[in-house]
Formats: C-alpha cells, structure tokens, sequence
C-alpha cells in the first residue's frame, strides 16, 4: 500500500470516526488520533503536522473568545432573562415563538458569527422553552443549528470559514461581498426557515406556551456581559472592514469582559473555565493536520487544475457543480478544513467571482446536512448535551436533508442568476 492510498484511507477512516463517534467517545479523540496515526506512520512529518496546527491559530483564538463570553453571559443570568423576555413576547403562540427565534438567530450569526448562534443562543433557547413549560424543544433547537449556517454568509464575520476561504489578502471590499452574496444569503435564510417549519410543524402545532412566565430582573453584572456581546460584534465588524483577522480581537474582547466581571462580582474564574467546551480546540487542530497531509499528496493542485478548466468551459454548471460538491464534502471533513483546501484551490486557479462564491456557498450552508459538517453544530451538539438532551446522526441527516438541500439548491440558483 503506497503512502497516497494510505493517507486518503486515514483520512476517511478519521472523518468516520467524527462523524458516528464509535464507542460514545468525543469527536476530538478521532481527529487527534488520525492526526497522530499519520505523523507516527511518516505520511507527514511533525514540522508539517506543526504547520497544519498553526494554520488554525485564528480560529483557535476565535472560538476560545466566544465560548468565554457565552459562559459569562450565562452564568450572569443573560440567558435567563432573555428567556423570559422572548416567551412574553411570544404570547402564547408556539408559531410566533418559533418566528421570533430564528429571527434572533439570524441577527446573531450575522453580527457575531454561526460560532456564536451555537454558543450564545441555544442555552437561551433552551431556556426559552423551559420557562415557557414547552412540551418538546427540539424544534426550537433546531432553529439554532441550521440558521447558524444558513445565515453564515450574510458577512464576512458571519463564519470563521469566510476568512479561511479568502485568508491572504483575498478578502473582497463589503460592498462587492454584499453584491456577490446579499440575495443568496436571503435565498438560504427564507428557503431554511419554510423547510425546517414544514419539518416541525406537527410538533409545533401540538405544542403550547405558558402564559404566566415570570419576568427575570438583569443583574448589573448580566448587563455588563450583553454590553461584552454587543461590543465583541463592533469588533468583529470594524475587523472585518480594515481586512484584520477576527480570532485575536475577540479573544481580547472576552478576555477583558470576564476578567471585569469576574474581579467586580469577587468570582473565581475556575467556573467560568470549566464551562467551556476544551475539547473543541484538540478536534479543530486534528482536522487541519489531516487536511495538511492531504495537501502533501498534490490535492490542490488537482483542484485548482479541474476548477479553473470547468469555470473556462461552463461557467454555470461549474457554479452548482462546485456548490454540490464542496457541500458535500464538509460533511466528511468538516467546514474548516474543507474551507482551507477549497480556498487555497480557489485562489489558485483565479476563477470569477460567481464560481468562487458558489464555493463559500457550499463551505458555509453545506453543513447543514450532518451533525459534524462545522464547528458551529458541533458546539450546538455540546450545548444539547450540557442540558441532556442528545439527538442521533442519522435523526440529525434526515432533517437536514430536508432543509439543506433545497436551501443550496436556491442559493445557486440565485447566485447564478443574479
């Protein structure tokens, strides 16, 4: 078995791994143990195992941030009293409720990234429903998932994957980004929120929101943490705009808040620690260390190669050929580093705009289809788990299915168009 056959074979058995979790074991034991599988086996040396890791340091630093201020805002009651102001507002009415978060939803992964959705929202969603006394809240759960994705393109700041895509200087100026992608990124917001209802609506009709919840006063210090959350999106928007990468403002951001917070009210920051999801970061860096021994096998040259010849010859085939593709695969690889490989490609093969959006497209709604295909459903899986609840991959692929799909389908169709 030659070292090509044996670095691709790693590489699916680690995305298995991730993807079905043998054994009940974290999605980070199957990354870093492919990672090491391919370093112990001489496919890749440390020093490019190294660079794989480093690759990711961004990220790293961006998510560490939003996990720091998501425990924050909850442990200062910012998710409580959200709860109660969103089941009021719902006036028992479950349809209105589900309206109003997925509207939510939308506002956060624009302005603070589908990372964020999935930290920030579900705890308060689940809250939400709790307060509410809803029977099931899967379907308001759902919510945070898919619009963390199907709403991750709305800005360059809405996913960590658009600054991977077009890291190095590739950014597009805003106004071409909101050219490029404004009515896609309606497309894929409209078309998820009328697929995921009509997934849900059974449950949604059968369900019922209390009447009497009791309204949650905000703490000073709970004030403090939703200014942290609104000046962290400032950041993040002004970083975006002068072209400076995301993941060490915010880190920055999260750093001074929870500090604040924390010598203010006398708390120890050992709690606040422990309520971040660590292992997410070990998960991340396997992943780009298995991407990087793929790139070693000449992966994008190939790619750079066969996307520049399609975008030559059918420019519009190669759109939803590309989309399809790439969305697929981040769902064996997940987003990142399926973002890293298709980026650089893209960058390579100098192909037009529409073709490269058609890419990020498929980076970003893409994973919507499975429980690993980004970060942000899987740190939506560990919130689920902090409050008990679990949901199966293949539960999970069915309704994504459903919702993904013809949410892809209409994003092409209308970048194509357009």
């Amino acid at each position: 078995m030659n070292a090509l056959t044996m670095t691709w074979g790693i590489a699916g058995l680690t995305a298995l791994g991730v993807i079905t979790r043998p054994f009940a074991w974290p999605e980070a034991i199957w990354a870093v143990a492919g990672a090491l599988l391919l370093v112990g086996l001489g496919l890749i040396g440390p020093a490019e195992a190294w660079t794989g890791v480093a690759k990711g340091m961004d990220v790293y630093l961006f998510l560490v941030g939003m996990m720091l201020l998501s425990e924050l805002a909850r442990q200062e009651g910012l998710f409580d009293w959200l709860a109660s102001i969103t089941t009021a507002c719902a006036k028992g009415s479950p349809r209105r409720l589900f309206v109003m978060i997925y509207a939510v939803g939308v506002v956060v992964t624009a302005f603070l990234s589908n990372d964020a959705t999935a930290v920030v929202l579900t705890p308060a969603v689940y809250a939400a429903c709790k307060a509410a006394k809803m029977r099931d809240p899967m379907p308001y759960l759902f919510i945070c998932a898919f619009i963390a994705n199907a709403a991750s393109f709305v800005f360059p700041i809405s996913n960590p994957a658009n600054l991977v895509i077009f890291g190095g200087g590739h950014m597009p100026p805003l106004s071409r980004w909101l050219a490029t992608f404004g009515l896609p990124a309606i497309a894929s917001i409209v078309v998820t929120f009328l697929a995921l209802y009509w997934t849900q609506r059974s449950v949604i009709r059968a369900d019922s929101v209390a009447l009497d919840v009791q309204a949650v006063p905000l703490s000073w210090s709970g004030k403090l943490a939703g200014f942290a959350l609104c000046g962290t999106a400032v950041i993040l928007l002004g970083a975006s705009l002068m072209h400076f990468d995301l993941g060490l403002p915010t880190f920055i951001a999260a750093c001074v808040a929870t500090a604040a917070v924390l010598l203010i009210t006398r708390q120890s920051p050992v709690g606040t620690l422990k309520g971040i999801s660590w292992s997410v970061l070990p998960l991340v860096a396997g992943l780009f260390v298995v991407v990087e021994a793929l790139n070693r096998t000449g992966l994008i040259d190939r790619l750079a190669q066969a996307l520049s010849h399609h975008a030559s010859t059918s420019p519009t085939w190669t759109i939803a050929g590309a989309g399809a593709l790439v969305a697929l695969l981040t769902n064996l690889v997940n987003n990142l580093p399926a973002g890293l490989v298709a980026g650089s490609s893209v960058q390579l093969a100098d192909v037009s705009d529409k073709v490269a959006g058609a890419v990020l497209i498929g980076v970003d709604l893409g994973p919507n289809l499975s429980v690993t295909g980004s970060l942000a459903t899987i740190l939506w899986l560990s919130a689920l788990r902090r409050e008990g609840l679990h949901i199966g991959a293949w539960a999970f692929l069915k309704i994504g299915f459903m919702v993904m799909v013809p949410a892809l389908a209409a994003s092409l169709a209308v970048l194509a168009l357009q």
